[in-house]
């Protein structure tokens, strides 16, 4: 014979705030997978980064 389940308040409040915190994760997750997504969609990661010294003659080029 087994004895009811007694949930304390303590355990319904830690699930409700784990699930509020796991709501929180997923929905960051797919924000940055979205934004992902749509940068690979608009070629955004075809391009190498621009080269700031190629832009300025190599007679005003500072060399340390």
């Amino acid at each position: 014979m087994s004895l009811p389940k007694v949930t304390h308040e303590l355990h319904r409040r830690r699930r409700g705030r784990n699930m509020g915190l796991g709501l929180v994760l997923a929905a960051f997750i797919v924000i940055i997978f979205g934004m992902t997504v749509v940068k690979i969609a608009t070629g955004g990661f075809d391009e190498a980064p621009a080269d700031i010294s190629a832009d300025v003659p190599a007679e005003e080029q500072v060399t340390e």
